[in-house]
């Protein structure tokens, strides 16, 4: 039988862009023919990888593992919502959390190469996604992650689709409380202080245009503009909400904390496919476009 090299394996993987086992799998069992092993795998996982790989994918899950004080949080993403309720989908979403926790990847690629094997394919994350993507037939991706460590850690999931970590000094119960809260109202950053210059601006920018509007003096329009300015900032900010749970509907989060003698030192807040720019399909266009095609060809 024909020694398989390394070289063989990587031929064929740029040819059919099947995982890099399953490229080795098919060269030994057609005896080194590349043409053979490249059949094989056409069989086996069709050309679906390749054309999948670019199509928009804006559906997906929020992963977490979180131990103690280490841990991550991930987006995984898939073009449907249908593929990312499949169980295969789901358990490499979970198992790249837990690599992530692990192993603190530098980044996608990085994460993407750390040893992992599911459903026959490996040796690598990324070969696994490669042959899921061949197996199911729809593209998927790593977006992001982050991963946590030395401070005590509470999360929340919302369903799949929103995913919040927060790394708090205190009570785990007050902790837990903040990580649903902010899944709920999704607040910008810790306090005021850190909204970033960029968002304040952009707001300010909105506020002097409609204040303008208004044709009142330029010291009025100015103090319109500043209080539009300030209440935006606590509408933003996770200490100045008023928490979800309060009981008289004003206690703000800060309050709660305070209570609790618990301090948040930071929040991370992941959600399915935001800032994706998704493909809006016409269902009806793209049937009578297929009757239409099916009848020239008739």
């Amino acid at each position: 039988m024909a020694a398989i090299t390394a070289s063989m394996v990587a031929e064929l993987r740029a040819k059919t862009d099947a995982p890099m086992m399953e490229c080795k799998k098919a060269l030994t069992e057609a005896g080194g023919d590349m043409a053979k092993a490249e059949e094989l795998l056409r069989v086996k996982l069709g050309t679906k990888a390749g054309k999948a790989a670019s199509r928009v994918t804006a559906e997906g899950v929020v992963a977490a593992s979180i131990e103690d004080s280490l841990g991550a949080l991930i987006e995984v993403n898939s073009e449907t919502d249908f593929v990312s309720k499949n169980d295969s989908f789901i358990a490499m979403a979970n198992a790249a959390a837990k690599l992530v926790a692990e192993n603190n990847p530098a980044d996608l690629d990085a994460l993407g190469a750390l040893a992992y094997s599911q459903d026959g394919f490996g040796p690598t994350l990324e070969d696994v996604r490669k042959g899921l993507i061949g197996k199911i037939g729809e593209n998927m991706s790593f977006r992001r992650f982050k991963r946590f460590e030395g401070s005590a850690l509470a999360h929340y999931l919302h369903g799949s689709r929103i995913g919040v970590v927060v790394e708090y000094e205190g009570d785990a119960t007050a902790a837990k409380d903040v990580a649903m809260h902010v899944a709920a109202m999704k607040p910008v950053a810790l306090t005021g202080a850190d909204v970033s210059a960029e968002l304040i601006e952009r707001e300010r920018s909105v506020a002097t245009a409609k204040a303008a509007e208004s044709g009142k003096p330029a010291d009025i329009v100015a103090k319109m503009v500043e209080g539009s300015v300030q209440k935006f900032l606590k509408e933003v900010s996770l200490a100045d909400q008023v928490f979800v749970k309060a009981a008289d509907g004003k206690q703000t989060v800060a309050q709660m904390l305070k209570a609790a003698n618990t301090t948040i030192k930071g929040f991370t807040l992941y959600v399915v496919g935001e800032g994706i720019e998704k493909k809006a399909d016409d269902f009806a266009a793209e049937v009578a476009a297929q009757v239409a095609a099916a009848q020239t060809g008739a």
